[in-house]
């Protein structure tokens, strides 16, 4: 019986010891727990700079407990020194202030010389920080996040060099409006932004009332209606027929009620309920995917909100609203002096007139197009 308990005396005794990996005055005594990210390289600092660099790698890394030689240090400077490390990389650097909770540090020595023990709380673990997406610049962050929509991620986070102050939520709904091809519901956008200076750590999170599966359910039945639509479209007509064509391929599609949902795209093109933002963005982007210029307004009808087109024919541009060319029956285009009851922010807009306007070039290439580069 001895015998059999003295393997089981060894090892508590071993779990009672602790682990003193550090020497001098840095021993930890903890019960054991998950792992932690320990460091055991042995880094090192001579001054200021060099000892914020080493803490932001740790942090970066997502170390929890860690030594920091500083044997070259300056002695009278050292304490200051590593009070305003922690305070920079907890506040100031992007990493260190999306993803530590908290700081804390020992002066002492390991190993037999001068070192600082250093132990950090993270509210974000090492693996929340291996999946930070890196951008440089505001476009390549308006990319992925426009990819983390269409794939109906949760959210994303990123690290933005070069960043510059942006909406995002703004951004997520002009995406939206002008990709209904893909985007089936418009999440509820959360936007959080750490650190200062010119590199800034963006966390986006995206608050769906649909469920992922479902909307991915709705684009995959969606997407073949838009890809039948460029196919519905005469290669050899005029702008005019061609508007008149994709008119008739989704006008015909329903007898469509009136009706506003938080799916419009899936709704309007598998239930034929929309309301005319549905109907505009919809038609904007089978346009755009034939080739043809296509621009969507929003503004007032009779007093209501209402949305509807603005399309380049030949040389010029007119307005197509497509539920008053159901109410008439057919295909119309409009002139600005023809949109009695309407009103919109002309200055935003080109001029919709009989005889084409040559400066309106500029106006149109400051729309949206829903194009964005690869990231």
């Amino acid at each position: 019986m001895k015998g059999r308990l003295l393997p089981l005396i060894l090892a508590l005794c071993l779990l009672l010891g602790g682990c003193g990996w550090l020497n001098g005055s840095f021993v930890s005594v903890t019960p054991h727990e998950a792992p932690r990210q320990v460091s055991h390289s042995g880094t090192t600092a001579a001054n200021y700079k060099e000892f914020v660099t080493a803490l932001k790698q740790l942090v970066s890394a997502g170390t929890e407990v860690a030594a920091i030689h500083v044997s070259e240090y300056p002695a009278k400077a050292l304490e200051t020194g590593v009070q305003r490390a922690v305070y920079d990389v907890k506040h100031n650097d992007p990493i260190g202030a999306y993803a530590v909770e908290d700081i804390q540090y020992e002066i002492g020595s390991s190993s037999g010389l001068p070192a600082v023990s250093i132990t950090v709380a993270y509210r974000h673990n090492s693996t929340e920080l291996q999946r930070i997406r890196r951008a440089l610049g505001v476009t390549q962050a308006q990319t992925a996040a426009a990819a983390a929509l269409e794939s109906y991620d949760p959210g994303i986070v990123l690290l933005v060099s070069q960043y510059e102050d942006t909406d995002f939520s703004q951004f997520v709904q002009d995406y939206a409006g002008e990709h209904p091809e893909t985007i089936m519901e418009v999440p509820q956008v959360t936007q959080a932004l750490y650190g200062t200076g010119e590199s800034r750590v963006v966390e986006l999170i995206f608050s769906y009332q649909t469920s992922r599966d479902s909307l991915r359910r709705m684009q995959a039945q969606v997407k073949p209606v838009f890809e039948s639509a460029v196919l519905y479209v005469s290669g050899d007509g005029d702008d005019y027929q061609k508007f008149s064509q994709l008119y008739a391929f989704l006008m015909e599609r329903f007898d469509y009620k009136q009706e506003t949902s938080i799916t419009p795209a899936y709704s309007l093109l598998r239930h034929g309920t929309g309301d005319s933002r549905a109907f505009a963005q919809v038609y904007a982007a089978m346009c755009r995917d034939a080739g043809l210029t296509c621009l969507t307004v929003t503004g007032t009808r009779d007093g209501e909100p209402w949305t509807w087109n603005i399309v380049r024919d030949g040389e010029g541009f007119y307005h197509v609203d497509l539920l008053r060319c159901s109410e008439g029956g057919r295909y119309r285009e409009c002139t600005d002096e023809e949109m009695e009851g309407y009103v919109w922010d002309y200055s935003e807009y080109p001029v919709c007139a009989v005889a084409p306007v040559p400066e309106q070039e500029e106006l149109l290439e400051t729309q949206p197009t829903g194009n964005i580069e690869e990231f």
